[in-house]
C-alpha cells in the first residue's frame, strides 16, 4: 500500500506542476508545448481526482473513529454507523486506483486491423465470417469509429473466405484486442436441407495498426509482383495489371491486394497490412517470453484456441476464457458487444492485479 501511495503522491505533484505550466503565458503561446502538456495532464487527471477523493475518505474515516469514542452516545452511534460505509468506499477506491496505476499498453489507442478468415465448415464458415464482419462493423458504428475494407475475398453465396478491415478510432485496440481467436458457430446452415445443426469455425486476428516508427521495412527485403485482378471463378475484373503481391523475404509473409483499380493504392494497402503483421509478430515474440502465469491471462494472442461459441438454436453466446454466457445472440451479432468486451477487460485487469502482488 505504501508503494501505491508513493506513486499517487508523485502523480499528484506532477499534475500540479503541469497545471502551473499551463498557466504560464509563454507556454500557452508555444502551441506544440501547450498541446504536449495538455495531453500529459489529461492522462493523469482521472488518477489525481480519484486520489483526492481517496484522501477525503481517509480523513472522514479517521474523524469518525475518533468520534466513535465520544462520551456522547448519539454522536458515537452515528460515527460507528458511518465507519463500515467509509471502509467499503475506501476499499473500492483502492481497487480503482490500482487499476488506474497498472502499466498502460502503448498500443491501446492505436487503430486496429482485423483479419477474419473462414475456417472449418466450408460455405457455412464463409457465411459466418460475413456475420462477424458485419458484427464488428456495426460495433464500430456504435462507437463512432470509421471502417475501411483493406481486402476481401467473397464466395458464391455472399460469404467471405477472408476479409481484412482497418478500424480507425480512439481506443480501438484497447476494446477489440481480446477478439483474436477461433470463433465457433452452431446453427442450421442455409445450405442444409434436413435441418441438422452444423458446427463451423472462423479465425479472427486483431492487430494494432503499425506506424512507420513501429516497423521499418527494408525495400531490398521485399519481392513485389504485379498481376491482373481476378474475381470469383477466376474471371478478370480489371483490364490493367493493378493487383499487387508483396513477399517479405526474411519472414516469408505474403500479402496481396487487388481491391483498388490503382496499382499504387493496392501496394499501399498491402504494405500497411504487412507492417501490422510484422508488428504483431514482434509483439507475440515478447509475449512468448512472459511467464506461464501471465500467458494464461485473457489476451495472450493465442489464436489457436477456441475463444467463443455462438449457438443460434439456443440463442446464446459463450466466451470460454471467462465462463461468460449471454442469451441475446441476435443483439450481439448486430454489434452489441460492449458487455462481453467490458467483462474481458475487467478479467484482464483482475489477473494483472494478481500478477503485481
Amino acid at each position: 500500500m505504501s508503494s501505491m501511495l508513493n506513486k499517487l503522491e508523485k502523480v499528484e505533484v506532477r499534475f500540479n506542476d503541469l497545471e502551473t505550466q499551463l498557466s504560464d503565458p509563454a507556454v500557452y503561446e508555444d502551441r506544440n508545448k501547450y498541446q504536449a502538456i495538455t495531453k500529459e495532464r489529461s492522462k493523469i487527471e482521472a488518477i489525481v481526482e480519484l486520489y483526492k477523493k481517496y484522501k477525503s475518505v481517509l480523513k472522514n474515516l479517521a474523524e469518525n473513529r475518533l468520534l466513535a469514542d465520544e462520551s456522547d452516545d448519539e454522536i458515537s452511534e452515528i460515527a460507528k454507523e458511518e465507519i463500515p460505509i467509509l471502509k467499503s468506499e475506501k476499499e473500492e477506491i483502492e481497487r480503482e486506483l490500482k487499476i488506474l496505476l497498472l502499466p498502460k499498453d502503448p498500443r491501446d489507442n492505436k487503430n486496429v486491423i482485423i483479419e477474419i478468415r473462414a475456417g472449418t465448415g466450408g460455405e457455412e464458415a464463409a457465411l459466418f465470417a460475413y456475420d462477424l464482419f458485419r458484427m464488428y462493423t456495426k460495433y464500430a458504428e456504435i462507437r463512432g469509429w470509421k471502417v475501411e475494407i483493406m481486402s476481401q475475398h467473397m464466395t458464391g453465396l455472399k460469404g467471405l473466405k477472408e476479409i481484412i478491415l482497418l478500424i480507425k478510432g480512439a481506443g480501438a485496440y484497447s476494446q477489440l484486442r481480446f477478439e483474436s481467436g477461433v470463433h465457433r458457430v452452431q446453427r442450421v446452415p442455409e445450405t442444409e436441407t434436413q435441418g441438422r445443426i452444423h458446427t463451423s469455425a472462423v479465425t479472427v486476428a486483431v492487430l494494432p495498426e503499425a506506424d512507420d516508427v513501429d516497423i521499418e521495412i527494408n525495400p531490398a527485403e521485399l519481392k513485389i509482383d504485379i498481376y491482373r485482378s481476378s474475381g470469383p471463378g477466376g474471371q478478370s475484373v480489371n483490364t490493367t495489371d493493378s493487383a499487387v503481391r508483396i513477399t517479405h523475404i526474411p519472414s516469408g509473409l505474403v500479402v496481396s491486394n487487388q481491391d483498388e483499380k490503382s496499382q499504387h493504392k493496392n501496394k499501399a494497402k498491402a504494405l500497411k497490412v504487412l507492417k501490422s503483421r510484422l508488428f504483431d509478430i514482434a509483439i507475440q515474440k515478447q509475449t512468448d517470453e512472459i511467464s506461464q502465469e501471465r500467458k494464461s491471462m485473457v489476451g495472450t494472442g493465442d489464436r489457436s484456441e477456441r475463444i467463443r461459441t455462438y449457438n443460434f438454436p439456443q440463442g446464446r453466446v459463450s466466451d470460454h476464457r471467462i465462463n461468460l454466457t449471454l442469451y441475446n445472440i441476435e443483439n450481439i451479432i448486430m454489434g452489441d458487444l460492449q458487455e462481453i468486451i467490458d467483462s474481458l477487460i475487467t478479467n484482464y485487469q483482475a489477473e494483472a492485479l494478481k500478477a503485481t502482488k
